[in-house]
């Protein structure tokens, strides 16, 4: 009995010895991939405008998409559109989980904003933060309620972060004055260590893989976030010059549809053009409503002149003028007719873009629409043959010509009867004019179902 107690005693220490070793082991194995951190990294390296903005927005749902454990910018911006900024700063602060900025060599104006709203803050060697002064599209400083705007939100987001107001505020306002920090006059501008003396960065480090060191980060996935092609591709549409081509390409589409209609291909392509064109600068924010349907509209009063209103009045001038004005518009990131922040140059890459679309558009038209119709391919989508009588192509009810001819009404033509010519009745229609029946008359011409006559 006392040998059965021994061994049962030994199998079950054996099998708990067993069973521990189990459970260390997959204790282990559940603590090295729990301490697994995906770390997602994102670049904001040109000026913060409407594509930037859609970038951070696209990156920012990305990293909830993968459940990025710690978000990092890589930063390098002088600025940009303040109202861009504001957004991208409501981004950062909305997501969940610690979001990091590495200054790699400026974060000036809306990048400075950027880079206080995140909650860690990393700077390399030689690297500069602040001088948020709001600036217009012409470098000069705007007026103080922008100024006033700008201060209220480095001050709010300073304060969120645990970083000093009154520092974030003396970056845009030049008369602040800080013992220690900076005098009167002066616009603040940290360099690395200065930022590291007051509470704006955490440590000077030279890479991304420093920081994470830094942290005590040692078992980590790093993700680069990068547009899909599609993003590229929209991205690609946003060139002013890739814009004056799609409008080139729309005026020519609709003119030759016009001369020769029922063609349908140069249709497609302007139809084709207009959406390539138009969705890009609508998703990333510069091609506003009440743009698109100003396009649309000048392009139907333009219509209304070409087919209804045949000449050139108020509805032509009207609708070229509302055309070209929402076509530069929705290049620009203009806020109604307000172009404060729109900077110079781009308003005159949209200005040079819609006017060298157009000007190309109309050299088009007079250059290659002449020759259009002698091209093969013209010859494979359209007719370009001339259906003449001697070939045996007619729709006149006479099997021989009949213009010239003479005869009487046989009934009154007003403007449209019959004719008696030769023993022979045919239809007849005038230019207009009323004529009596038995009066003579003569034929003008006869390549319809009926005639044209005139009286003799």
């Amino acid at each position: 009995m006392a040998n059965f107690v021994r061994i049962y005693r030994a199998i079950t220490m054996n099998y708990m010895r067993f069973l521990f070793s189990i459970l260390l082991v997959i204790l282990v194995v559940s603590v090295v991939v729990a301490q697994e951190q995906t770390i997602m990294v994102m670049e904001i390296k040109s000026e913060i405008d409407p594509r930037t903005n859609r970038y951070v927005e696209l990156a920012i749902s990305h990293a909830k998409k993968i459940n990025a454990d710690i978000v990092i910018i890589e930063m390098d911006t002088y600025g940009g559109i303040l109202t861009d900024a504001k957004e991208i700063v409501d981004r950062i602060m909305q997501y969940k989980k610690p979001v990091w900025v590495f200054i790699n060599s400026d974060a000036a104006s809306a990048g400075a904003l950027i880079s206080i709203a995140c909650d860690s803050i990393y700077m390399a060697p030689g690297a500069s933060i602040g001088a948020a002064t709001v600036v217009t599209g012409t470098g000069e400083k705007a007026p103080d309620k922008y100024q006033s705007y700008m201060r209220s939100i480095m001050r709010a987001t300073a304060e969120e972060k645990g970083r000093a107001p009154r520092i974030a505020e003396a970056m845009v306002d030049e008369d602040i004055a800080i013992d220690s920090v900076t005098e009167a006059g002066q616009i603040v501008t940290f360099s690395t260590s200065e930022a590291i003396k007051f509470g704006f960065c955490e440590a000077k480090v030279e890479s991304i893989e420093e920081i994470l060191k830094r942290n005590k980060i040692e078992n980590y996935k790093l993700e680069r976030f990068e547009l899909k092609p599609s993003d590229k591709v929209i991205a690609f549409f946003l060139n002013p010059f890739i814009s004056g081509l799609l409008i080139l390409i729309i005026i020519g589409g609709i003119y030759f549809e016009l001369q020769t209609p029922g063609v349908g291909f140069p249709l497609l392509a302007a139809g084709v053009a207009l959406i390539l064109y138009l969705v890009p600068y609508y998703l990333n924010g510069l091609a506003e409503n009440w743009e698109i349907i100003a396009l649309f509209s000048g392009l139907a009063l333009i219509a209304v002149e070409i087919f209804v209103l045949p000449g050139f009045g108020v509805a032509g001038i009207a609708g070229i003028s509302l055309t070209v004005m929402s076509l530069i518009l929705i290049m620009i990131n203009n806020d109604a007719f307000n172009f404060d922040f729109v900077p110079a140059n781009e308003l005159l890459y949209a200005v040079a873009a819609t006017f060298g679309g157009i000007l190309g558009g109309i050299i088009l038209l007079f250059v290659g629409g002449s020759r259009l119709h002698e091209t093969r391919f013209f010859k494979r989508i359209a007719l370009t043959d001339t259906q003449e009588r001697e070939k045996g192509f007619t729709v006149s009810a006479a099997a021989q010509s009949m213009k010239d001819k003479t005869g009487i009404a046989h009934t009154v033509l007003r403007p449209s009867g019959k004719v008696m010519i030769e023993g022979q009745l045919y239809d007849a229609y005038t230019r207009g004019e009323y004529i009596e029946k038995g009066d003579a008359i003569v034929v003008l011409d006869d390549e319809t179902t009926s005639l044209r006559v005139k009286k003799a």
